[in-house]
């Protein structure tokens, strides 16, 4: 299944020299403004009260469905952020200001970090239509090798299938990859995430056999 997205000249911008980020230890994000960047489910439900939110992109990190969920789509395949000394994930940066500060933090510890098995890093995030601009310092929850719902890779196959038969309290695995591919369809046109639209359209190609067989069994 073709998609119609251009080439985008800075999805591997030339200047990246690695993961660019401030670990936990070297610093706590600012009290108010805080920005929170989302690169899965909070591209479109970030759940939590904001002041303004930015379309945009990190260097140094590809976008990856190597996080199991045992919560949220039991048990599926999620995404996190991999090293990537070229790569550039595309995704949505949240301000939060006052009281949305602690609020969204607390909401969101409990949604990435204790279901989740995300830990925090400090990333510089570029906006999509700010780029001759300075980067914004923003939060960002990255699940780790080292947290006992890590998957690692799988064939685009494989994942899809997982994604096909899993659902939880968040919904159904599928939407989590439908949206999150609607998302950069229609905001980030000129991206191409090749790894996210190969697993979609593995997952598209899987349904119509999942369909015709449950139909022979209630024939049958």
């Amino acid at each position: 299944m073709k998609r119609d997205v251009l080439s985008k000249q800075q999805q591997h911008p030339s200047s990246a020299s690695g993961a660019e980020h401030l670990d936990e230890g070297q610093g706590q994000p600012p009290a108010s403004p805080l920005w929170v960047f989302g690169y899965g489910s909070l591209v479109w439900r970030p759940g939590f009260e904001f002041a303004s939110r930015k379309v945009g992109y990190i260097r140094g990190y590809s976008r990856r469905f190597w996080q199991g969920d045992t919560f949220h789509r039991a048990p599926g395949r999620v995404v996190t952020l991999q090293e990537d000394y070229n790569g550039c994930t595309w995704g949505v940066a949240y301000e939060l200001r006052g009281d949305q500060v602690a609020a969204s933090l607390k909401y969101l510890n409990v949604r990435e970090a204790v279901l989740g098995g995300y830990v925090t890093k400090l990333v510089k995030f570029y906006p999509q239509e700010e780029e001759s601009e300075e980067p914004i310092l923003a939060l960002v929850y990255i699940a780790t090798p080292q947290n006992p719902s890590y998957l690692g890779p799988a064939s685009e196959e494989d994942i899809a299938a997982q994604i096909i038969v899993s659902s939880g309290r968040a919904g159904h695995n599928i939407e989590y990859l439908l949206q999150l591919a609607d998302f950069m369809r229609y905001c980030c046109p000129q991206v191409e995430d090749e790894h996210l639209f190969s697993i979609e359209e593995a997952l598209i190609s899987i349904l119509p056999c999942l369909y015709q067989g449950e139909e022979t069994i209630v024939q049958e």
